[in-house]
Formats: C-alpha cells, structure tokens, sequence
C-alpha cells in the first residue's frame, strides 16, 4: 500500500523547485495532488505530465479570496483536503537598512501571512474527515536567523509560532500540523556559474560539506504527511546538514 494511498494534499509552490519535488512524490505515493501555484504554464504542464492524480489551480497565497476558491474547486475535484504543504516561498537579499518597507511587507505577506490564510481555510475541510496533516515549510533561517534577509528571517521564526498555535487548536480534531527547516537546497539557481562561488562559501558551513538536495526535503516532508508520523505535532524538523546544530 502507497504510503499517500486514498490522501488529497495540496502544494503550494508547487509548480517549481521543492513543490514539484513534493508533488511528483506525493502522487507517486498515492496521493491525489493539487499543485497551486501563480505560475499557470508550468503548473498545467506539470499536473499533465502528472496524470489524473493531479490537477493545477492558480492561487496567490496572499489572497483571502483565493484561498476559499482553492479548497472549493478542491473539494469538488477530489473531495475534502487530508494534507496542505504550505511550501511557497520568498526571499530578497539585502540589509535592514537598504530593505525598503514594502519589501519587507512582500516577504512577510508571502511567507507568513499565507501560512496562516492556508491554515484557516483548509482546517475546516479536514474537519469533515476528523485527519488532516499540515507542513508548514520554515527555514534554517527559522531556527538561527541570519545577515542580509531580516524580512525571511523574521517570517520564518513566525511559521514556528503559528504551527505551533495551531497544533494546539486543532489537536481535537485529530488535526497535526508541524514545521520543516531546511537548509540551503540544489535548486537551478544555485548552479548558475555565477552563483558558484556564493555556493562554495555556503558550504563551508554546512557539517556535511554539501546542499540537499530536493528530493531529501521530500523525504522528510512525505513522512509528516503521511500516518507513519502519527504522534508528531507542533514539532520542528530540521534538515540543514547541521548548519544550526553544531557549534
């Protein structure tokens, strides 16, 4: 038996990067995906070369409006929502001083804001099955902080906040809800040349001299969403090579 078998998850972000990762996965595992996602070309062609088992639905996770239509078009396609990935992310470098207010209103509206819109508006669809699984995707920077990201840095010490408030509160309705941490992951932008030599001093850093790459988030990510992480919630898992961990 698939370890997703009969689950409906949505990704947000999940049109690139980490989400396409976690939605390859997840349908792979027998999960029936929503990839939700701004980017309308690369979702379509992703949930297409997916199969049945997965549909695309335009979502800004910013948007109150957006979110009630998502879980809407959800249930009528596949019925209540048993996981939500919140995975959509963003990040600008810069310092405190050069960041401009409303960067820093973008990155929190983006990474913060839309956990907890996520969260509200799927919780009352998991209800209706008395389950639900939801992953918030935090940061190594969640967990430590870091120079040149303040806006990220203080959305991502949020999302363990507000996962851990909602673990509490739903917790009656056998509803989980946990954060994930990573560190710094292989992506198509860290391996532009002229990203290199940023890359190469970023993994000095990292205990295990190296990024992850996507697919060990997923590993980490389809654990929680799955029932074999039955008894884990308002926890943080870290996945950063030990960046945070050792001194």
């Amino acid at each position: 038996m698939a370890r997703l078998d009969g689950k409906v998850a949505v990704i947000t972000g999940g049109a690139g990067g980490m989400g396409t990762a976690h939605a390859k996965r997840f349908v792979e595992e027998g999960a029936k995906v929503v990839i939700a996602d701004l980017g309308r070309s690369n979702g379509a062609d992703l949930a297409e070369k997916l199969g049945e088992n997965a549909i695309f639905i335009e979502l800004d996770v910013t948007d109150e409006s957006s979110w009630k239509s998502l879980v809407e078009q959800t249930e009528n396609t596949f019925g209540p929502i048993d996981v939500l990935v919140n995975n959509a992310g963003y990040i600008s470098i810069n310092s405190i001083e050069d960041t401009t207010y409303e960067e820093f209103k973008k990155t929190i509206a983006i990474n913060q804001d839309s956990i907890f819109l996520g969260m509200k508006h799927v919780y009352p669809s998991m209800k209706k099955t008395k389950s639900g699984s939801i992953v918030n995707i935090s940061s190594a920077s969640g967990i430590a902080g870091g120079v040149s990201h303040s806006p990220y840095v203080a959305a991502k010490f949020a999302v363990r906040g507000l996962t851990k408030a909602a673990a509490a509160e739903f917790a009656p309705d056998n509803i989980r809800v946990n954060s994930v941490h990573p560190g710094n992951i292989r992506t198509p932008m860290t391996d532009q040349d002229s990203n290199r030599e940023l890359i190469k001093a970023m993994i000095e850093d990292v205990p295990l001299k190296r990024l992850a790459e996507p697919e060990e988030i997923t590993n980490l990510v389809l654990y929680l969403a799955s029932d074999e992480s039955s008894f884990s919630t308002a926890a943080e898992f870290i996945a950063d090579g030990g960046l945070t961990q050792i001194i």
